[in-house]
């Protein structure tokens, strides 16, 4: 049960934290472009991130709770690399909900509000500047579970310290 576990929380980790971490990377630019120039195409490509990255980040809650059920089937709920593990993944999951996502739909919003073609308030542009920063720092914490995942602090595996 274990391996099986295991194997359906590393496959979920892939599956959507991979697709969020990229649309969340692909918005901003994607949305500099469609305030600059808020045409069809443009508008409909950050309509479409901020769908993926929703969408992606709701299917994603089962990476902590198959990890949590790993971990228990393990016996390493209290290992401090887990623990760890667990505080960037909320901090993570906390930057997505509080700061990404927000982000994202008031850019949709700005673009879908009537307005003269190409007037884009400069808040607006500043707003898609600073969801850069935040899927930056969105990545740099999954990047840093992965290594805690990988290497494991203590781990008799060989593979930790």
């Amino acid at each position: 049960m274990t391996a099986l576990l295991l194997s359906l929380h590393v496959l979920a980790a892939i599956l959507t934290v991979g697709p969020v971490a990229i649309t969340a990377s692909m918005f901003p630019r994607a949305a500099r472009q469609a305030l600059a120039a808020p045409d069809e195409t443009n508008t409909a490509a950050v309509r479409l991130l901020h769908r993926v990255t929703r969408v992606y980040a709701v299917v994603g809650v089962a990476v902590p709770v198959l990890g949590y059920a790993t971990g228990a089937s393990l016996g390493v709920l209290s290992d401090a690399w887990l623990i760890t593990s667990m505080v960037f993944t909320a901090a993570a999951a906390a930057v997505l909900i509080v700061l990404v996502l927000p982000g994202q739909r008031r850019v949709v919003e700005a673009l879908d509000a009537p307005g003269p073609a190409g007037a884009a308030d400069p808040a607006e542009r500043g707003a898609a500047r600073r969801l850069a920063m935040h899927a930056g720092i969105f990545n740099l914490l999954w990047a840093v579970v992965v290594v805690l995942m990988i290497y494991r602090p203590g781990s008799t595996t060989g593979a930790g310290l």
